[in-house]
């Protein structure tokens, strides 16, 4: 962000040098990037009218002109700008000044000489050859009002300094000259001036019709109706300055009143013109195939997820981005609709790089703009359009302010023990309660706390560590100690193949499930119930009488979350935990990491109750069963290759559990509740549950390359009858144990088909099983006679384990 120092100390002026201030500034995290001169050195450069300029005698291309400098007598200065004309003022290097150095690095010093046979006593100049500009069409044409003689640099204010920061995303209420000012007044002292904004006439009644379809795309919504405005009126020439200093080119007086207030207070905003508007405006999500011409000239087609402003007829412009050429201002202007909006940053992060561009508006956005000052701001906007653009019939409408979905502010509590501790220094309470309030922020003081409601336009104060971060600001990040570490730190490098616990964490979310964090020591009878464990570790000294001894398993803790929720009327509970397991090993050595005797593996463990979704129009309300959890359990170890098969387990349901083996070893278990369990709960439905080894479950294959087949592969359907008591495992394994020369590289069961009465083909106790082969080689195109001989080696190896008969 760039901006001059002289706007910068209008709102707040301490007694820092440029230096000294660009140092305040960073050292509370604005680091401030470039200091930069708004023009380089000159001197004797003054302002001066040119009155009279007659032809050069002899140069087609010069004029003679008599300039008036304030001293009396009339220079007489040859110029061979095209713009050289009586009447306008313009600067004026006097004989002795120095202008700025050329490309040869020396300085151009001014002298009386001769042009054509006429003496010229000075030098009019040109923005570019003063390095104020590369524009060199012709003289630089100052203000009517400029004083005669006046230092050119003190009339232009070119003794000013551009201030470039780099902000980091949370700073994002410094993104404009009064954020930073506000910065500057809490870190200095200084008051703080806040501009004045009255309320604007209100002349008519109009308003636009205005709808929020997407309140998780806009929380707020305001305008106003301007009409009668003079779209050609002149931007001033302090708001064209100011505005080149932050970077920004005059458009127009309406565009740049917009831009200005952006860059004054971090508000963006549109001006759309209002006779373009067909009917009122609908703030949605966009439609797919709907197309934008934006004001760059890019013509963009938005979808569902880019936000967008539309009337009646089309869409007007991209939310919190850009405008669109229908609705915009132009010299024929003449009824204008003033927009200020709240966007919710997810709703506008990275909409603008789909296009391959970028805005100043969706920068600000989607780092978050203050929600609680759209009115003011477009006050704001309108004092300036009736100030530059205003005509004796211009009348102002009330503002509309739509408030539908705004941020609350969650009070944050700091603890002055913990702020010690993070920040690496003792900090007092009075400290921090001091540097808070600098910040302008409400604080409430407990015993050993601070408590802050955070305003509208800190919308980064969400948790303790912003708040810390906020004193250790305020103090200065050159008052933290020096402390070098005591031991070398070597990084251990997690393997590629292994994740990391935070990724079973997320795969898990992402399959519905909510994560609990319990304690480690439980009460015994779980221990004896659910875990099967007659000798659990106990707790010398418990710190409740039902927390008495060590867990050896996460599902009791699971169970006891479920029936806190249910006890709360929740009908609904997914629920995981990663946590340690605490179990006797005599084998186990004192290490940095273990303790003799006793083995503390981490361990995954999930439970689902209740409906297998949330209650939805478009599904069945369906009750999670034993299929559901194992299918969570595959997406869990994917792409390890997960084998189940019947076991036993003391919590779990005699019929319905599976032990979990991947690469031949049992990592866990997956079923049904003990109906003595559940009984014993109260609980309306058996619960599912999982519990697994986290180390099998952070394992994963490293991919690798393997080449796809050029030839064309080959499906072949069989079904085959067998037994009600073969399984899909079984049958999956003879299919690709037979001897199909390699030819066999996928199969899939996607029938099965059980008869109600016997027939002659099957008997009651058979079932028909439908399987689809994918048959392929590497190396030559299959014939016929190879496929049949595949396709007969599967048959012949189902019918030699199982006694299968192909189905008629």
């Amino acid at each position: 962000m760039q901006f001059p120092e002289s706007w910068l100390r209008e709102f707040c002026n301490p007694p820092l040098s440029t230096e000294q201030l660009a140092e305040t500034l960073t050292m509370a995290g604005l680091e401030v990037e470039e200091l930069k001169p708004v023009a380089p050195p000159f001197t004797h450069i003054v302002v001066g009218e040119i009155m009279d300029a007659v032809q050069h005698p002899n140069a087609d291309r010069l004029r003679v002109c008599q300039v008036d400098v304030g001293q009396g007598a009339l220079l007489t200065i040859v110029c061979g700008a095209p713009n050289a004309r009586v009447g306008i003022k313009v600067p004026c290097a006097l004989v002795g000044a120095e202008l700025p150095p050329g490309e040869d690095g020396k300085p151009f010093l001014i002298k009386v000489g001769k042009l054509r046979g006429v003496e010229s006593q000075g030098m009019l100049c040109s923005a570019r050859e003063l390095k104020l500009s590369e524009d060199h069409g012709g003289l630089l044409e100052l203000a009517p009002d400029a004083p005669l003689g006046q230092d050119i640099r003190q009339h232009l204010q070119l003794d000013d300094t551009l201030f470039t920061l780099k902000l980091t995303p949370n700073l994002a209420h410094c993104l404009s000259v009064y954020g930073v000012a506000r910065e500057v007044a809490a870190l200095t002292g200084e008051p703080l001036k806040t501009p004045f904004i009255p309320e604007a006439v209100v002349g008519i009644f109009d308003k636009l019709a205005v709808k929020v379809s997407a309140p998780e795309l806009c929380g707020r919504f305001s305008g106003r109706i301007v009409r009668n405005v003079n779209p050609q009126a002149s931007t001033p020439a302090w708001m064209v300055d100011r505005l080149a200093r932050c970077g920004q080119r005059s458009v127009t007086a309406l565009v740049d009143i917009s831009n200005y207030v952006m860059f004054e207070l971090g508000r963006p905003s549109h001006i759309f013109d209002l006779d373009k508007i067909h009917g009122g405006l609908d703030v949605r999500w966009g439609r797919c195939g709907e197309t934008l011409k934006l004001l760059n000239g890019n013509t963009v087609t938005v979808d569902e997820k880019v936000g967008v402003i539309a009337d009646d007829v089309q869409v007007e412009s991209l939310a919190g981005i850009m405008g669109g050429d229908a609705t915009a201002v132009s010299n024929s202007t003449e009824n204008i609709y003033v927009e200020a909006a709240f966007w919710w940053p997810k709703a506008i992060a990275g909409r603008s790089r789909r296009f391959n561009f970028s805005t100043d508006a969706g920068h600000r956005f989607e780092r978050g703009v203050d929600a609680g000052q759209t009115v003011e701001h477009i006050e704001r906007i309108t004092q300036l359009i009736m100030a530059i653009c205003g005509t004796p019939d211009t009348v102002c409408g009330p503002i509309d302010d739509l408030r539908v979905n705004l941020p609350k502010a969650v009070p944050v509590t700091l603890r002055v023990e913990r702020a010690a501790r993070v920040i690496g220094m003792p900090v007092t309470q009075a400290q921090c309660l001091d540097a808070l309030k600098r910040l302008g922020l409400g604080v409430r003081v407990g015993a050993g706390t601070l408590t802050v409601t955070p305003p509208s336009y800190r919308f980064d104060l969400q948790i303790e560590e912003d708040l810390i971060e906020e004193v250790v600001r305020m103090l200065g990040y050159n008052q933290l100690p020096e402390t070098p570490p005591l031991a070398p730190i070597t990084a251990r490098i997690r393997p590629e193949a292994q994740r990391s616990p935070f990724a079973v964490r997320r795969v898990l979310a992402s399959l519905g499930y909510q994560e609990t964090i319990n304690f480690s020591f439980v009460e015994a009878r779980w221990e004896h119930e659910l875990a099967g464990n007659p000798n659990p570790i106990k707790l010398l000294n418990p710190i409740a009488s039902q927390m008495s001894v060590m867990r050896s398993s996460l599902l009791g803790s699971l169970l006891q979350v479920l029936k806190f929720n249910l006890d709360r009327k929740a009908a609904r509970v997914n629920v995981f935990e990663l946590g340690r397991v605490f179990l006797r090993d005599a084998q186990s050595q004192n290490t940095d990491t273990t303790v003799a005797g006793f083995y503390q593996p981490m361990r995954v463990a999930g439970l689902a109750y209740g409906s297998k979704s949330s209650l939805d129009w478009s599904q069945s309300d369906k009750v999670v069963d034993f299929f559901d959890i194992k299918g969570d359990v595959e997406a869990l170890l994917a792409p390890l290759k997960t084998v189940f098969a019947p076991a036993a387990h003391p919590a779990m349901h005699p019929g319905r559990c599976a032990s979990v083996s991947v690469a031949g070893q049992l990592i866990g278990f997956v079923g049904e509740l003990h109906p003595r369990w559940r009984q014993g709960y109260e609980l309306a439905q058996a619960p599912l549950l999982f519990e697994l080894e986290l180390d099998a479950v952070l394992e994963r294959q490293v991919p690798v390359f393997k080449a796809v087949s050029k030839l064309q592969p080959v499906e072949r359907d069989i079904a085959v009858i067998v037994q009600e008591s073969v399984t899909h495992a079984a049958l999956m394994a003879a299919i690709h144990h037979a001897d199909t020369q390699g030819l066999l590289k996928a199969a899939t069961l996607f029938d099965v088909y059980r008869p109600q009465h016997a027939n002659s083909t099957m008997q009651l106790g058979e079932k028909s099983l439908a399987v689809r082969l994918l048959l392929s080689s590497d190396v030559v195109t299959l014939t016929e006679e190879s496929i049949e001989a595949a396709v007969h080696a599967v048959l012949k190896s189902l019918e030699a384990q199982f006694q299968a008969r192909l189905r008629a």
